[in-house]
């Protein structure tokens, strides 16, 4: 009597009957705010090979049936084969041969399987992209990376994963759990019953699904009005911290990296001169410039530098032991609200020359130093802990970087080009919007995130919590009014074009200079003044001063976002700003 005891041949036997099905969960649904469809499947097929149960087939029926050519053909087997080999994998167990068929195409592929024994299709699915829009919230999926899999064992060769925005964040409530289907199939591979009656099956469990904080309706709006144009826009609701809108431009339709198409558009959209990958709205960063003027006030009222009724010359600029800051035409003296309304650059060069070298402070280093702490406290040159990837951290210089460079020789002159956002001060729009958003709550924020629903349930904690920028709420109030009066008075406002009738919209204009060409023109505002919905930060590279091209779009976004429409009065604006083309420009860069 012979007795075989290698278990090999038993497997072999039990694999030409019977085999494991691993069922794919759909992955979570994606939602806005106002529970819009934005991401939802589509069925795509894997077609799996297992390489000892191949015989010999008719090559050119089989790539007829695939719609690839016979080399494209040669080139799958010689990949999948060596992959076999170089991780070891059994001949018995099924690798992927041809990822993600449409049901268009397995159909064709379903009629002659029969005739392809050691084939078989496993149904997944993949993204459908319900807009054209948002592509840097929602991030992409893609093939589960080598390191994903040893992070994780829920992973596999072959899984996919979220990779970037959205998808990455929520990834492990997205993706479901994944089960699996033993069935008995014949000579020829051809599924026939399912095993012992389907006891040993396990049910795939979809994927969670989430809601946004966007509003899909004004993020479709945000990025018409940014086309042909570089730059960004963040809109927060100041009360929750909620994300409204978050604009990247130039960006690119989510659907083509959506599937087989991915390898394709990717390393189009990477090679791209205009970066259309990037999301400039949290890792781009750049000199505030005279935004920054309320802060610095806001600085200079807590630490009783200034009062409200504080008032400096301006004679076209700020003069001092050589050294001059230009300013533009206006009257002079100013107060404290005239100084945001027409953005006087000597007030707040007055403002932090007398913080950095006030006798209270023993040294300048101690002065920027807590100068610095209250930029800290608006989270300004660190990460927010938002529910965003690749979130840059911008940077606020503090006395150790002076002390390195000047050696320890430097006062309140030698850095003044702080005080009204230059210098070597960078902030990412996110951390802008940010700021807004706590003058507008009068000195406190909550975390910008984009998670709004979980599967109907709470969000994560952190988003709940209560930011404090340690700057009293009595402050705040005359700054409010600068910035009310940059935007609604007759008297020199650089803000006016930014109006919105029936709306008491509050804003500061801002240039960032840029050594590469044009300057950037930035805006940022809240509105209503009182119990304020929307506080917004727009950056639009290259396009000189802030009142040119961002703070009308800042405005048109606060409009559409309260009123749902465009006044008639405003039209035209609308207009120009749609039709604005920066991109072509030849000190774009």
């Amino acid at each position: 009597m012979l007795q075989i005891i290698d278990p090999s041949y038993k497997f072999s036997a039990e694999n030409n009957t019977q085999r494991k099905i691993t069922e794919y969960p759909a992955r979570g649904l994606i939602y806005d705010r106002n529970q819009k469809l934005l991401v939802s499947n589509q069925p795509v097929y894997d077609l799996m090979i297992v390489p000892r149960d191949v015989v010999a087939f008719d090559t050119l029926d089989f790539c007829a049936s695939l719609n690839i050519t016979r080399e494209e053909c040669d080139n799958i087997f010689q990949e999948v084969t060596q992959g076999i080999r170089i991780r070891k994998i059994s001949g018995f167990k099924p690798s992927v041969f041809l990822k993600q068929l449409s049901s268009q195409q397995y159909a064709v592929f379903q009629e002659k399987e029969y005739k392809f024994r050691g084939f078989f299709a496993q149904r997944r699915t993949v993204r459908q992209y319900e807009y054209h829009n948002a592509a840097h919230i929602f991030g992409y999926v893609a093939e589960a990376t080598e390191s994903l899999i040893k992070e994780d064992s829920y992973y596999v060769l072959g899984d996919y994963a979220g990779i970037n925005g959205v998808e990455k964040i929520y990834e492990k409530y997205l993706r479901g759990e994944k089960g699996a289907k033993y069935v008995m199939v014949d000579v020829l591979g051809r599924e026939k019953n399912s095993l012992r009656d389907g006891r040993l099956d396990v049910a795939a469990e979809s994927g969670k699904d989430i809601s946004l904080t966007i509003d899909m309706d004004l993020q479709k709006y945000g990025e018409l009005l940014m086309q042909n144009k570089i730059g960004s826009i963040v809109a927060i609701e100041p009360a929750t911290g909620e994300i409204l809108t978050m604009v990247s431009s130039p960006t690119y339709d989510p659907s083509l990296l959506v599937g087989r198409s991915r390898s394709t558009y990717f390393p189009l959209l990477s090679m791209d001169k205009r970066s259309p990958l990037l999301n400039r709205a949290t890792m781009s960063s750049y000199p505030p410039g005279s935004t920054f003027k309320v802060l610095m006030a806001l600085i200079g009222l807590q630490e009783n530098i200034i009062t409200p009724e504080t008032r400096f010359t301006c004679n076209f600029g700020f003069y001092a032991r050589g050294l001059s800051v230009r300013c533009h035409a206006h009257k002079s003296p100013l107060d404290l609200i005239h100084s945001i309304s027409t953005s006087c650059n000597a007030y707040y060069c007055n403002v932090f020359k007398n913080l950095i070298d006030h006798p209270k402070y023993e040294t300048p280093q101690i002065a920027l130093d807590k100068w610095k702490t209250y930029l800290t406290a608006f989270n300004l040159g660190k990460r927010l802990n938002s529910d965003l990837t690749s979130e840059g951290t911008g940077f606020i210089p503090g006395s150790e970087y002076y002390d390195r460079i000047y050696r320890n020789r430097w006062a309140g002159l030698t850095v003044i080009s702080l005080a009204i956002g230059q210098g070597e001060m960078l902030i990412t729009p996110l951390q802008m919007a940010n700021m807004t958003s706590a003058i507008a709550n009068r000195g406190k924020y909550y975390t910008p995130h984009l998670i709004k629903e979980i599967d109907s349930g709470a969000i994560p904690s952190r988003f709940q919590e209560v930011h404090e920028t340690g700057i009293d709420s009595v402050h705040f109030e005359t700054v409010i009014e600068g910035m009310e009066d940059a935007v609604w008075s007759d008297f020199q406002s650089t803000a006016r074009i930014a109006r919105i009738p029936g709306i008491s919209i509050c804003g500061k204009t801002g240039t960032a200079q840029n050594p590469h060409g044009k300057d950037h023109a930035i805006f940022i505002a809240f509105a209503p003044k009182e119990n304020p919905q929307i506080a917004i930060a727009v950056y639009v590279e290259n396009a000189g001063f802030g009142a040119s091209s961002a703070a009308p779009i800042a405005s048109l976004i606060t409009e559409m976002y309260l009123n749902k429409k465009i006044d008639n009065s405003r039209k035209w604006l609308e207009t120009r700003m749609l039709n604005l083309n920066l991109m072509d420009d030849e000190n774009t860069q």
